[in-house]
């Protein structure tokens, strides 16, 4: 079986609490230690269960990381696409909604407690990372949320809203105007960070997407 498809073992199905108190433990050890240093003894003894049972559920310590790491990469895409919903669905003010979409989307990562910090080991990490569970987990995260972003984006600019000649880029810039300072200054939801300084992070960032990419001028009729 792939690293980047881990499935559930019989056992697993017949007790699905344990395998979520193995998962929950994993979550915690990997966010504390780190993915090298973490290990199946110190998940088992935080799960309270042995290590045959972890290696009867998950198989190995990659495929446990893979499954955790996917498990929080997706919870955290689904909140961070309900907000998009909510605050870019329909706009009535195109700077003061783009401003509360991404201080919402910051806080919610930012304190996403355990969830986020398997995505900092996993940043800290890469290089010791296997790359098909980093892959998955990027496809999962990260890419998933960048992808719902840019087609935000694509519907503004159909809306007049904004000038968006290459999605993909129209959206790492948000996030790298938006959200990279705001992680910067928490070290990626370590310590916390102000309401207000948070605020002026997004505020300063989406102004400055703004000059980029806001619509100036009526489209050409015909166009």
């Amino acid at each position: 079986m792939s690293a980047a498809n881990p499935a559930p073992t019989a056992g697993s199905r017949r007790m699905p609490e344990k395998r979520q108190a193995i998962a929950r433990a994993a979550s915690t050890v990997f966010g504390r230690e780190g993915y090298t240093r973490a290990s199946v003894d110190a998940i088992a003894t935080e799960a309270g269960v042995s290590k045959r049972t972890i290696y009867n559920h998950f198989g190995d310590k990659e495929k446990l990381f893979l499954s955790v790491a996917l498990e929080t990469a997706g919870e955290l895409t689904e909140i961070v696409a309900a907000l998009a919903d909510r605050h870019l669905h329909k706009i009535v003010d195109l700077e003061a909604d783009l401003i509360a979409f991404a201080v919402d989307r910051a806080k919610a990562v930012l304190a996403a407690g355990e969830h986020y910090a398997l995505g900092r080991t996993i940043r800290a990490e890469a290089g010791n990372i296997p790359p098909d569970v980093l892959n998955a987990w990027l496809a999962a995260g990260p890419l998933a949320s960048h992808r719902d972003l840019a087609a935000h984006l694509v519907r503004l600019a159909g809306q007049d809203l904004l000038t968006v000649d290459d999605p993909d880029l129209a959206a790492t810039h948000f996030t790298l105007l938006t959200f990279s300072g705001a992680a910067d200054q928490s070290f990626y939801g370590a310590v916390p960070i102000s309401d207000a300084a948070l605020h002026i992070t997004v505020s300063t960032g989406v102004q400055a997407f703004l000059r980029l990419y806001r619509r100036t001028a009526p489209r050409p009729a015909g166009a």
